[in-house]
């Protein structure tokens, strides 16, 4: 019977009487004010016995809202549903038993996690001290060779031979300085072979050099060097003789050269190369102790145009010195001093907050007059707090100014003076006449140095020579300060990927004379890198299951091994950074885990914990066991997870040989039609094993190596081996005593499968193969780590992507994948091995669950029709239209509803399109309609829940039934932000205005006196000003950006009980019932559907969006824990600091010179834009 006809205005089943009777009642404990978002719906939840007579109220339509008991008979019956499928064809239970009934084929070992992680930290020390012992041999050498050599001032280029790692990409470059004028140096042309382990052609008989663009090769001072450094050739070779495992051995030169071996061509950019070695991060930690570094910019009125545009440039260069051991503050000062951004006090250096100053450095403007008084005092005041975190190492103040006649003496005695603890580097910037004795002297008088920035070309030497100036203690200290420091994790730029460095100081160790004082120069920093996959294959895999891990953290709490270290995409420029509580869903037990690792210690604690899936859209709350120590001679520390259910595990004895075959022989295709498809896992089962992302010829690639070796061999991994083909057999034995004989069919089964520990995921029927999409590799299995977390039946719904084509689906279904984790009680061990499951037809199931949710007992059964003079309730299958029957699975994503008109217009669809044989091509012309389009096509299931409903899940979230968790993911890509409203000009390109073409200034000051200070100077050429950094610094191919995604996942709340409610959108309310199934990830729930249009409630977000990340200014006040090194050197008795004036400089080529000038005056930063919010981000 049709229910009859409403209107919005009009109450029904007695709900807007509901709504009166009963009081208002506030917000859940954790939900927002009113004032605080969109406003909701206000739930009136009301006690069963109250609420069930009042929806039976006289006078109501001839169909009331189902009563409450009537709904829990119909969570039963789904629950009664689901078991006796996953019973009959699941085979848990006949699982259990073919393990027992093979007992003798494989035995239980034990992770003992104290012992694990004990060992793998002393195997990591192994390795890393061979690395040491390497750089100690190195660094000696070197010393011993720069010592011998003897300086010639009339050395000639062709007095050099040595292999220029970028002559090949200067020759096919007609516009390059060498190939212009011709270059005089006697360049090797080698001959290399491909090494997979440096993911490069190599030559190992040679090193190979190179010279950053700015650098002419022809100086004296690099000829030198050169000459030299050739010696360390054999030292390389030796190394690498003594430790074959050896990858890139370098030499950074406090010159700027870098030598490294063995050779091969330098990755050429597409643009102009910006490679620097003294500008890596494994140079500048080497290169001297952390810093504390406060730099104050003059933004008087005489600072203006070209000089504020070159000092916002050389403070960005500044902050790229820095590293994540170092402290920083920026200010501007005029008559008084201010910060330039939020940050109030030193801060740490780190990616984030290094771009919050570059982008408040731009809004400098210039008024006022010169104060470097105010300027020194908020810089001391800023170094003295010692109420902060702070690097306590070197103390330094860079002041960038025009010039001044101030020398503020007085501040310098009350702040500095006697013991000059702080140093003082001072800046002079742009072309002026002014007097420069001031700002040498305040240099000279505090340990510091004054350089000159007369013009774009001498920002990038100039404001990275002060660290020659720290490393005068670390000089004078010797031996002392001859400590191998590891680095965080960077990217290499020869293409080796995710490194970490080990790296030591090289000194001068030459004297001026006889009873001189010895040099106190730094020669450069030694480095060695070491490969994370190097790292990774010293720990445990596949014994700690699909859920445990093995995880490292430094002294800054960032990881250096994590399984969910996986950044996008990586800038040269800066190292990989990622926390610890930014790597995992972040918790008070993880806190504490964190600092105990970073302190040094060891420890074990269980915890109760959360973790985000695989696929990233649901979370599961689980126990975890962590157990960590220290790793000894570094400033690592290593943690091991694992769940308790992986404390065992199986490790596969087949000594038969003639069962070894036979088990192999479920493996051969020629057997999938009566046994069922197998996938097996891509491991590395052996060396001569071919990899393939095509699983059939993966497989095809491991029975044609089984033919020629036997499991037993050497070259394989005996334990993947055994494991893989006892998983086969006793899978087979699956398929015989259970699925063979039963027929899918009879209860809408697409499929069956079972998915082992050890690597085998088999399929029946052997069809059914052609539609699995889950990955073959159990432990990348989003649907397979999450059936061994949770207890029960896991329903996985089809991905919303795949139901966007369901007309390339075989056979019009679509499944749904429902699994559980077999557990197996061995004694008194117990662990879980596989994974069993089903998959739905959706169609046929969306059927049954309407019947199942309805008053009828069985599908043939009558549906009961409800006469004029009788009372009927409500149920799933005959009033569709007016009810809204779900099931939602706990991440809030639909399953299963019993609207299925989408359903029938897409075999309609399927229908005509078939009939008139149009096929696929109608299809890609369908999804060049609008998505909202394509949605109308295709039911819901796989969506979020708020994107069908919005204001049930709402409801639902309010009620504690979901629970909100949102976090940040730091390593996500995102597309290159458009530039804004500057017209046709590149980004990062001055284009000057009327105003500027009308300023004889503007003229004179950018040009003109800018190559005339050049020519005068002779000061060093600079690389292209604003250069992309991807693709400057050797990544042509890259062109997205690092950037912050906002990550928001829906768990099931502490709700347990079945409990009505309302929705109260006054005479739009709603009455809806919700019930957790038992044994299961789902909530029943069954609800009016909308009268009329639903307040305007805010719409629960659940897909990743862009993200500018927690406030900065606001998680600076709360940093976390961390420690700095563990060893200082900032200063030295003996330390002469009579040279403070301007450093020499290399004379640069005179035509590279003019035309590089030439393309700097259009790379001047682009005036202020207004922010252009997007989706996609940029970069800094």
């Amino acid at each position: 019977m049709a229910v009859p006809a409403r209107t919005c205005g009009a109450s029904r089943h007695g709900t807007a009487q509901i709504a009166l009777l009963w009081p208002r009642r506030g917000p859940r404990p954790g939900a927002r004010s009113p004032a605080s978002g969109p406003p909701r719906p206000l739930l009136l939840l009301l006690p069963p016995l109250l609420l069930l007579p009042l929806l039976a109220a006289p006078g109501a339509s001839a169909y009331s809202f189902p009563q409450q008991h009537t709904m829990q008979h119909w969570a039963r019956r789904l629950e009664q549903e689901i078991d006796g499928v996953m019973r009959i064809f699941g085979g848990v239970q006949q699982l259990r038993e073919i393990y027992k009934d093979n007992r003798n084929l494989f035995e239980v070992q034990e992770n003992e996690p104290q012992k694990l992680v004990e060992k793998v930290a002393g195997d990591i020390e192994s390795l890393l001290d061979r690395k040491v012992q390497a750089l100690k041999r190195l660094a000696d050498a070197a010393e011993n060779f720069q010592k011998a050599h003897r300086w010639q001032d009339n050395i000639k280029e062709e007095d050099i031979v040595y292999y220029d790692a970028k002559a090949d990409a200067e020759l096919d470059d007609p516009e390059s300085e060498d190939v212009e004028r011709g270059s005089k140096a006697s360049t090797l042309r080698l001959d290399f072979v491909e090494d997979s382990n440096f993911k490069n052609k190599v030559n190992y008989s040679y090193t190979a050099v190179q010279i950053p663009t700015d650098i002419y090769k022809g100086s004296t001072v690099i000829l030198n060097e050169l000459n030299w450094t050739e010696a360390l050739e054999n030292v390389f070779t030796e190394n690498r003789r003594q430790d074959p495992t050896l990858l890139w051995q370098v030499f950074g030169s406090a010159t700027g050269v870098t030598r490294y071996y063995p050779a091969t061509p330098w990755r050429a950019p597409k643009k102009i190369d910006l490679y620097d070695v003294r500008r890596r991060p494994w140079y500048i930690q080497g290169a001297s102790s952390p810093k504390d570094m406060v730099i104050i910019v003059d933004v008087s009125g005489s600072v203006s145009g070209l000089t504020l545009k070159l000092m916002k440039t050389s403070v960005c260069e500044m902050l790229d010195t820095l590293s994540d051991d170092d402290y920083v503050n920026v200010a501007s000062f005029n008559e008084k001093a201010q910060p330039v951004s939020c940050f109030t006090h030193l801060v740490q250096a780190n990616v984030r907050n290094k771009k919050v100053f570059k982008e408040a450095v731009q809004g400098m403007v210039a008024k006022g007059t010169t104060g470097y008084k105010a300027g020194f005092e908020y810089a001391f005041d800023q170094l003295q707090n010692s109420n902060i975190t702070r690097a306590n190492c070197n103390k330094m103040i860079m002041m960038f100014t025009d010039g001044g006649e101030d020398r503020v003496q007085d501040v310098f005695e009350k702040y500095n003076w006697p013991n000059r603890t702080v140093r003082v580097f001072t800046f002079s910037v742009g072309q002026h006449n002014y007097d420069v004795t001031p700002l040498q002297w305040m240099a000279c008088t505090n340990k510091g140095y004054y350089f000159e920035i007369p013009s774009i070309g001498a920002i990038r030497i100039n404001t990275q020579e002060y660290l020659d100036v720290l490393g005068r203690p670390m000089v004078l200290a010797g031996k002392e300060a001859k400590q191998v420091q590891w680095t965080n994790v960077y990217e290499d730029a020869l293409g080796l990927g995710l490194v970490v460095t080990g790296t030591l100081p090289v000194f001068n160790l030459t004297q001026d004379g006889p009873g001189e004082k010895k040099n106190q120069l730094i020669l450069g920093v030694m480095g060695i890198d070491v490969a994370l996959n190097d790292i990774k294959r010293l720990t445990p895999n596949y014994t700690l299951g699909a859920n445990g891990y093995v995880f490292a953290i430094d002294l800054n709490g960032y990881v250096l091994l994590h399984p969910n270290l996986k950044p996008q995409t990586t800038n040269f420029r800066e190292p990989v950074t990622l926390d610890f509580l930014d790597a995992e869903l972040e918790d008070e037990n993880k806190e504490e885990i964190r600092r105990s690792m970073i302190d040094g210690n060891k420890g074990h604690k269980q915890i109760r914990t959360l973790v985000k899936s695989l696929d990233e859209r649901y979370i599961d709350e689980v126990m975890r066991n962590y157990t960590w120590v220290p790793i000894r001679s570094t400033n690592y520390s290593l943690g091991l997870v694992l769940p308790p259910y992986s404390t065992f595990y199986l490790q596969a004895n087949l000594s038969d040989q003639i069962l070894q075959v036979k088990y192999f022989e479920f493996l051969l295709p020629s057997s999938f039609e009566s046994e069922g498809h197998v996938f097996i896992a891509p491991r590395e089962y052996c060396k001569d094993l071919n990899a393939s992302d095509n699983n059939t010829e993966f497989l095809k690639n491991f029975i044609e190596l089984m033919e020629k070796v036997t499991p037993d061999s050497k070259q394989c991994n005996n334990f993947l081996l055994h494991n893989l083909i006892l998983d086969t057999g006793i899978t087979q034995q699956l398929v015989e005593r259970v699925w063979r004989d039963q027929d899918l069919n009879t209860y809408s089964l697409l499929a069956v499968f079972a998915t082992t520990h050890g690597g085998i995921t088999r399929i029946f029927p052997n069809k059914a193969a052609e539609d699995w999409t889950e990955n073959p590799e159990p432990f990348n299995a989003s649907f397979y780590r999450r059936s061994l977390d949770n207890r029960g039946y896991v329903f996985k719904p089809p991905h919303q992507d795949a139901l966007l084509r369901p007309l390339e689906l075989e056979n019009d279904t679509v499944g749904i994948l429902v699994s559980t984790a077999v557990e197996l009680s061995l004694g008194r061990h117990t662990l879980r091995p596989a994974v069993v499951g089903v998959k739905l037809d959706l169609e046929a199931w969306a059927e049954k669950f309407k019947v199942l949710a309805s008053n009828r007992t069985h599908q043939d059964q009558p549906q009961k029709q409800c006469g004029p003079s009788s009372h009927c309730e409500m149920d799933c299958e005959v009033n569709n239209e007016d009810l809204l029957c779900v099931l939602i699975d706990d991440g809030g994503f639909l399953v299963l509803s019993n609207q299925n008109h989408q359903w029938d217009q897409v075999r309609i669809i399927r229908k005509r399109v078939e009939g008139k044989g149009l096929g696929l091509s109608l299809l890609q012309a369908w999804h060049c309609q609008p998505v909202t389009t394509v949605l109308s096509w295709h039911p819901q299931v796989g969506r979020f829940f708020s994107e069908v409903d919005a204001n049930l899940m709402l409801a639902l979230y309010n009620n504690s039934f979901y629970t909100r968790k949102e976090s940040y993911d730091y390593q996500a890509a995102c597309a290159p932000q458009p530039p804004g409203n500057l017209g046709a000009a590149p980004r990062g390109i001055f284009v000057p205005t009327i105003a500027d073409f009308l300023n004889l200034a503007w003229w004179t000051s950018a040009a003109a006196w800018s190559l005339f200070q050049q020519l005068l100077y002779g000061l060093i050429y600079h690389s292209w000003f604003q250069a992309d950094p991807a693709e400057a610094e050797g990544n042509p191919e890259a062109r997205e950006s690092s950037c912050v995604m906002k990550q928001t996942q829906y768990y099931f709340g502490s709700v347990n009980a079945s409990y009505n409610a309302i929705i109260d959108c006054g005479n739009c309310s709603r009455l809806f019932h919700a019930q957790r199934l038992t044994n299961t990830n789902l909530l029943f729930v069954v609800a009016e559907k909308p009268l009329c249009s639903q307040c305007d409630a805010g719409r629960l977000l659940q897909k990743e969006t862009h993200s500018d990340a927690p406030e900065q200014c606001e998680l600076v006040q709360r940093p976390r824990y961390r420690r700095g090194p563990h060893i200082c050197f900032d200063y030295n008795a003996t330390e002469d600091t009579s040279d403070c004036g301007r450093g020499a400089s290399f004379p640069p080529s005179l035509g590279i010179l003019v035309s590089l000038q030439l393309l700097l005056l259009l790379g001047l930063p682009p005036r202020p834009q207004p922010q252009v919010h997007s989706h996609t981000s940029h970069r800094p």
